[in-house]
């Protein structure tokens, strides 16, 4: 899964961005699973990425409502 900066989610469509989000919070899930069996992430900086794309993702739908 790609990491996304706002220009690029600010171009989505609002089934785009749900989509993406889904995608996303699945994926952070995994990845946090995988961390808390014990286990170390394939990449430590992937969670922290996947947490702010997240959040610019919620932020750009909350934009769009207002």
């Amino acid at each position: 899964m790609a990491i996304f900066r706002a220009k690029e989610i600010a171009q989505f469509s609002d089934v785009e961005l749900q989509e993406q989000l889904g995608k996303l919070r699945l994926e952070l899930v995994q990845d946090n699973g995988k961390v808390s069996a014990g286990g170390a992430p394939e990449n430590p900086g992937r969670i922290r990425e996947i947490r702010r794309t997240i959040a610019r993702i919620a932020t750009e739908q909350n934009r769009r409502r207002a």
